[in-house]
C-alpha cells in the first residue's frame, strides 16, 4: 500500500501541486497582485509551516504540558497522573496514550543508546519497572511496543512477530489491570492486524470493545484498517463495515464520518476513475462527515481528525469554502490522517493549505469574507 501511495503522490505533484511547488522554490517569476498564486495562507491567521505541531490533530495543553514534563526531566510521574485522571471510555485516553508511545518511540529512534548512552525513552522503561501494577504504564507500553514493530521491523518476519507477541502479551496484562478500559483490546487491534488473526479470533476481541465502548471512534478506525488488510483491500466489506458503524452511531456520534476513511482508505485502487472527487461515493462520504463535524459533542477530540480528512477531500473536490472552514479549526496542528502518511507532514499540509486559499480568493473570497 506504501508504493501505490507513493506512485499517487508522484502523479498528485505533478499534474496538481507542481505551479505551486516551484512557486515556493523561486522557479516561476513573480506573480501579479490578485493572482491566484499570491495567495498568503498568513492573511488568515495560519500558522507559518515551521510551527505546525505535528505530534497531534488538535489542541490537548494538558497532555503538552506532560509530555514537556515527561521528556524534559525524565520523571514518568506526571503521565501517570494525567492517563490516571483521564476517564477510560472516552476517546481522548486513546489519544493520550498514543501520544506516550510516539514520543517514548521516537525518543528511542534519535537515541538508540550504546555504551555511553542511555537510550531514549527511558522513562517509560522506569515507569513500568517502578509500578507494574498501574493500567496506564502497561497500556503505554503495548501501544510502544505496536508502533516500534510497524517502525522498525518487516511484517512477516521473525522479529516483526517477536515483538507483536511482546505487545499481545502487554495487552492481556494492561486489560487485567484496568477490566473496563477499552483501550488495551483497541491496541490488540493493531496487534490483530499485524498478527494476522483469523476472521473468528477478531470478532471474539472486537466484541470486548463493543461492550465497554460501543461508540468508540478511534476503535473504529484500528478495526478499518484490520478489514482492509485481511481481505487485500476490498472495498465492498470495508464500505459495508463503515456505513454499517454511520448508520448506527448515535447522536453526537462521530461514526459518521467512518464511509469518508473507508473511501480514503481505498484512494490507490479507485482514484484512476476520471472525477472521483465530485462522484457519489465521494460526495456521500463528504457529507456525511460534514454532519457528524456539525453534530458532534463538544471537545470530542476525534472532531479534529474528521476535519482533517475532510480537507483533504474538499481540496480535491475544489471546494475551496468548505475546505477553509475545516482549516480554521484544526489549522496549527498536522498530527492526523492524511498528512502523517508524509515523510513531512507540516509540508503536506502545507501545500493542501496554500491550495485551499488560492482556490478560495480565485473565486472572490478573502480574509474579511471568511467566516469564525
Amino acid at each position: 500500500m506504501e508504493i501505490l501511495w507513493v506512485l499517487m503522490a508522484l502523479v498528485m505533484l505533478g499534474f496538481v501541486l507542481l505551479p505551486f511547488l516551484r512557486r515556493r522554490r523561486g522557479v516561476i517569476e513573480q506573480v501579479p497582485p490578485g493572482h491566484p498564486d499570491a495567495a498568503d495562507p498568513a492573511d488568515y491567521g495560519f500558522a507559518p509551516e515551521e510551527e505546525l505541531d505535528v505530534r497531534m490533530p488538535g489542541p490537548d495543553q494538558d497532555l503538552l504540558d506532560v509530555l514537556d514534563l515527561v521528556q524534559r526531566t525524565q520523571d514518568y510521574r506526571a503521565a501517570a497522573q494525567l492517563l490516571a485522571g483521564t476517564e477510560t471510555e472516552g476517546e481522548l485516553r486513546w489519544q493520550r496514550v498514543q501520544a506516550f508511545a510516539g514520543a517514548a518511540a521516537l525518543e528511542l529512534q534519535q537515541r538508540p543508546g550504546g555504551v555511553h548512552e542511555t537510550p531514549g525513552g527511558q522513562w517509560l522503561r522506569v515507569w513500568r519497572a517502578e509500578a507494574p501494577k498501574d493500567a496506564g504504564g502497561a497500556a503505554v507500553h503495548a501501544e510502544f511496543l505496536v508502533q516500534q514493530a510497524w517502525r522498525t521491523s518487516t511484517p512477516g518476519t521473525d522479529e516483526f512477530r517477536i515483538i507483536m507477541e511482546e505487545a499481545r502479551e502487554t495487552c492481556g496484562q494492561a486489560a487485567l489491570l484496568a477490566p473496563g478500559d477499552p483501550v488495551p483490546y483497541i491496541i490488540e487491534l493493531a496487534v490483530a492486524r499485524g498478527l494476522g488473526y483469523t476472521q473468528p479470533q477478531f470478532e471474539e476481541l472486537w466484541l470486548k470493545i463493543l461492550d465497554r465502548a460501543p461508540a468508540h471512534m478511534g476503535a473504529h478506525l484500528a478495526a478499518l484498517h484490520y478489514w482492509c488488510e485481511k481481505w487485500h483491500g476490498s472495498r465492498e466489506l470495508a464500505m459495508s463495515f463503515a456505513e454499517a458503524a454511520a448508520a448506527r452511531a448515535p447522536r453526537g456520534s462521530l461514526l459518521a464520518a467512518m464511509p469518508l476513511f473507508a473511501v480514503f482508505e481505498h484512494l490507490p485502487e479507485v482514484n484512476l476513475v476520471r472525477g472521483f472527487y465530485q462522484s457519489e461515493v465521494v460526495t456521500k462520504a463528504v457529507h456525511g462527515a460534514l454532519f457528524a463535524v456539525e453534530a458532534a459533542r463538544p471537545g470530542d477530540p476525534m472532531t479534529a481528525h474528521v476535519r482533517h480528512l475532510l480537507i483533504f477531500f474538499l481540496v480535491r473536490s475544489e471546494r475551496w469554502a468548505e475546505a477553509m472552514s475545516q482549516l480554521i479549526h484544526v489549522d496549527g496542528h498536522v498530527g492526523a490522517l492524511p498528512w502523517t502518511l508524509s515523510a513531512d507532514p507540516a509540508a503536506e499540509f502545507a501545500v493542501y493549505r496554500a491550495l485551499a486559499v488560492a482556490g478560495y480568493e480565485a473565486n472572490g473570497g478573502s480574509p474579511a469574507t471568511l467566516p469564525h
